[in-house]
């Protein structure tokens, strides 16, 4: 297992960029490259290396990639953004884009983010999942931006709000060729019963918040795994799976820049219907992707206590309904944490 660490040297992600997966560069002809010292490209590399990224160092030839890297292109996704519309900030390395996009919906005017913005990153070091969990993914190997939604809504009126994002991001993946991505409640995306894909969703703090009528502003953080499934299962202890596990065949090397594209696309789609009709308008197709429908479920309860029944879908305010010995519960995604039952 690689180490934990809270920030790369800051020339890491410009050096690993000039490496290459078909040849060999020295680390002298990348010191000139970005006009810094071989010492430098030395200690860039080999922090990408604690952190676990592979780059194959040969005495005498210099530094190739171990695989070839789809790494995000700021000016081609300001440019796209742009025309959607959509202010984008980019970073190299940050500690969570959630964090990130919080602080910026809180500034006041003129520096506070616009009705529609994304923050994304090409590596996180202190990434936030549900319940407090950290989130994994290795340098390279995963996508995680988060998207600013200004609703007129308040707070009360945003339950499902999560699974509406869910069904969004499975529209956003068949539109980018992957076929057999389910959601499970409350918050991930799962492909073959492993995990792909998560969502976290923070309410921003506003000065009206005292005020329970008053409009909210939403920060859906998404974590997406694009390769390295299997190192992450091992790490996490659960099955874990990614893109390009599934797309690579057909694709090739999966385009992070593309998929960002796709996905956040789908999601600004996705809340302008929400908007207006709330979750009602993702119910049905929120039960046409949910990967435990009629099946058996585990429910975890934060205090140890384990409830098995049949998992039989979503009320209306996105409540998981389960069929259990008592008789059919509901229950809210804040209080239990739920596992398939294999048959």
């Amino acid at each position: 297992m690689h180490a934990l660490i809270n920030a790369l040297p800051l020339q890491t992600l410009p050096v690993l960029r000039l490496l290459s997966h078909a040849e060999f560069f020295s680390g002298e002809a990348i010191a000139r490259r970005l006009n810094c010292s071989r010492g430098t490209v030395h200690n860039a590399i080999r922090a990408a290396q604690e952190a676990g990224f592979r780059v194959h160092a040969v005495h005498g030839r210099g530094y190739r990639l171990a695989a070839p890297v789809s790494w995000l292109d700021a000016d081609r996704l300001h440019h796209a953004f742009d025309q959607r519309g959509i202010r984008l900030q980019y970073f190299d390395q940050i500690a969570s884009t959630n964090a990130q996009m919080l602080d910026w919906a809180a500034r006041d005017a003129p520096e506070r983010a616009p009705q529609r913005a994304l923050v994304c990153a090409e590596w996180q070091s202190q990434g936030r999942g549900r319940r407090g969990r950290d989130w994994h993914a290795d340098l390279g190997a995963g996508l995680m931006f988060s998207f600013l939604w200004r609703s007129t809504r308040p707070a009360a009126q945003l339950s499902g709000l999560s699974l509406a994002v869910g069904v969004a991001l499975v529209e956003g993946l068949r539109e980018f060729g992957l076929a057999g991505a389910r959601v499970k409640w409350p918050n991930d995306i799962q492909l073959g019963g492993a995990k792909l894909a998560g969502v976290l969703i923070e309410l921003a703090s506003d000065k009206l918040a005292s005020d329970v009528l008053a409009p909210s502003t939403a920060v859906i953080g998404v974590g997406i795994n694009v390769s390295g499934g299997e190192a992450l299962s091992q790490r996490v202890g659960q099955p874990v799976t990614d893109l390009s596990a599934h797309l690579s065949a057909h694709l090739g090397r999966v385009d992070r820049n593309e998929l960002l594209l796709r996905l956040v696309t789908s999601l600004d789609t996705a809340l302008t219907r929400f908007e207006c009709d709330g979750f009602a308008a993702f119910h049905a197709a929120w039960h046409a992707c949910h990967a435990h429908q009629s099946q058996p479920v585990c429910l975890q309860r934060g205090h140890g206590e384990a409830i098995n029944g049949i998992a039989l879908g979503v009320d209306a305010q996105g409540a998981l309904q389960v069929e259990t010995a008592s008789g059919i519960e509901t229950f809210h995604s804040g209080e239990v944490s739920l596992r398939a039952i294999s048959p």
